[in-house]
């Protein structure tokens, strides 16, 4: 470990954690005839074996099973016209320094050439806008790119959805791939892409058409593409006046006028919220997951995941009922509602 003491993330114990966890969830079950002085909470080693066992498995099967888009038609501010919006990105978490993990996740290298600390296992995922629901997701190495781990949730993606990415996505096999199932598209490029006028149109917008970077010159095998260019005017915000330049799918400048795309485009920093609340206030900041084997590593991941759709699916449901913006709700005080109701809810006889 060549970090510094201060900057290293903070490992939970697994005896601080499993123990607890099980004495939380049993406590208030001693009213049943079959629980009184006759269980005790298993050790911490009893319940890495069964986790061991278990495997990763039915974990990822539950989340691919139950995790979804949950906003319904009527909710606030969860479609755009006909659209779902929806948006794809990525994070890393830090994992136990064991060679297991390091072999199968590797890790970052310093800007000396030194390692991290910890290896790295990388996730990416696609969000629903409108609920900051996880819908689909998958794990890799840190090693394989957000883009690569990306090509396998776009068979997930149908005609009801709009897909907003960031230039990291960007690419003509990419582009293909995510539209191949009927999504449309609305993606940030890279303001010096080479991207032909063919069409001006009058909302500002023009047609183009985008290549793979190998036939850029002779540009033989083109995809048509509709580009909207702004700039954002607020100086408040850090390089306010950098150009953006999106590309999409959706031609009919009428049905999408470009305005109203490059307000949209907006709703694709929601994911970077929903990872953040994965990561900070679900996990916890700075903590490292527990796992000293890749298995267990994916366990936990897939764990975390299932737990922050089940909160955002309960959020939902809250604010349809109350027919407001699920925006407007703390994600950080239903995350803590949730816990406190769990050890309430053992302690409820039926």
């Amino acid at each position: 470990d060549r970090s510094h003491p201060a900057q290293r993330p903070r490992t939970q114990t697994v005896s601080d954690q499993y123990e607890e966890v099980a004495r939380l969830l049993t406590e208030g079950l001693a009213w049943a005839r079959r629980w009184s002085g006759s269980w005790q909470v298993p050790t911490p080693g009893a319940i890495s074996r069964a986790r061991v066992k278990l495997g990763p498995g039915p974990l990822k099967l539950l989340f691919e099973q139950s995790a979804g888009p949950v906003a319904t038609r009527s909710a606030t501010g969860a479609a755009y016209g006909r659209w779902r919006p929806m948006a794809v990105d990525g994070t890393t978490f830090d994992v136990p320094d064991s060679e297991e993990n390091d072999a199968r996740f590797g890790r970052p290298a310093t800007h000396r050439g030194e390692r991290t600390a910890f290896p790295q296992v990388r996730v990416v995922a696609l969000a629903e806008c409108g609920t900051h629901a996880i819908t689909h997701a998958t794990l890799g190495p840190f090693t394989t790119a957000e883009s690569v781990l990306a090509r396998e949730l776009f068979d997930a993606l149908g005609p009801d959805d709009l897909l907003m990415a960031d230039r990291g996505f960007a690419g003509l096999e990419q582009w293909r791939a995510a539209s191949a199932g009927g999504a449309d598209l609305l993606w940030r490029i890279k303001t010096t892409a080479v991207l032909p006028v063919r069409q001006e149109l009058s909302d500002g917008s023009y047609l183009s058409d985008i290549v793979a970077a190998k036939d850029h010159r002779k540009r033989t095998d083109p995809t048509v593409v509709r580009v909207v260019e702004y700039t954002l005017d607020d100086p408040g915000r850090p390089q306010h006046d950098a150009p953006y330049r999106l590309i999409t799918t959706i031609l009919d400048h009428e049905a999408a006028p470009a305005t109203e795309l490059a307000a949209l485009y907006n709703e694709r920093w929601e994911i970077e919220t929903t990872l953040d609340e994965l990561k900070t206030h679900q996990r916890g900041p700075a903590q490292v997951l527990r796992s000293r084997s890749p298995d267990g590593v994916e366990q936990e991941v897939w764990g975390h995941l299932l737990i922050h759709h089940a909160i955002r699916q309960l959020m939902h449901t809250a604010a349809e009922g109350a027919d407001t913006d699920t925006d407007r709700l703390s994600f950080t005080r239903t995350l803590r509602l949730a816990r406190r109701q769990v050890t309430a809810q053992a302690a409820f006889s039926p």
